[in-house]
C-alpha cells in the first residue's frame, strides 16, 4: 500500500508541473489568438483554434490524472484537494510553485479567452455594418419578389414613372 501511497504521490507531482506546462502553452495560443484579432490576420485563427482544441483536451486528460491521484490519497478532486495534499507535504517547493502557476496561468487564460471572444463580437459587428454598407443599408436584397417584381419599399419600377 506504501508503495502505491508513493506512486500516487509522484504521478501527483508530475501532473501538475504537466498541467502548469500545458496552461502556459494554453495561454500562449491565446496570446497569439488575439494578435491575430487584433491585426486583422484571420488566416492564423483556423490552425490556433486546432492547437487550441488538442490542448484543451490534453488538458482534460491531465485534470482526470490529477483526480485519481487525489482520489489515492483519500482527497477531494478539486482545488480543496489539492491545497491539503500541498499542505501535507509543505517540504516540495516546487510542487506548491506549479500549483501557484496552473491556478495563476487559468486565470490569465479565462481572462484572455473572455477578451478574445470580446474581439470576434467586435469583428463580427464590423464585418455586418460593413455588409450592410456595401448592400446600401437594410432589406437591400429584398429587391424582387416572387412575382419578379420590385418589392424594396421607396423604390419604385422604372416604368411606373414613365
Amino acid at each position: 500500500m506504501a508503495t502505491d501511497l508513493g506512486a500516487a504521490h509522484a504521478a501527483l507531482v508530475r501532473v501538475i508541473a504537466d498541467e502548469a506546462g500545458a496552461i502556459r502553452q494554453f495561454v500562449d495560443l491565446l496570446k497569439r489568438e488575439q494578435t491575430s484579432l487584433s491585426n486583422g490576420i484571420t488566416d492564423e485563427l483556423p490552425e490556433l483554434a486546432e492547437q487550441k482544441g488538442t490542448l484543451f483536451v490534453h488538458l482534460n486528460q491531465l485534470a482526470a490524472q490529477r483526480s485519481d491521484a487525489l482520489a489515492a490519497h483519500g482527497l477531494s478532486a478539486d482545488r480543496a484537494g489539492v491545497e491539503a495534499w500541498i499542505a501535507l507535504h509543505a517540504d516540495e517547493k516546487s510542487l506548491r510553485n506549479d500549483w501557484t502557476t496552473v491556478l495563476s496561468l487559468a486565470s490569465e487564460a479565462r481572462q484572455l479567452n473572455y477578451l478574445n471572444g470580446e474581439l470576434i463580437r467586435m469583428r463580427m459587428q464590423y464585418n455586418t455594418m460593413a455588409l450592410e454598407a456595401l448592400q446600401g443599408g437594410k432589406g437591400v436584397l429584398d429587391l424582387y419578389g416572387p412575382d419578379g417584381q420590385s418589392t424594396s419599399p421607396g423604390h419604385s419600377r422604372i416604368y411606373d414613372a414613365v
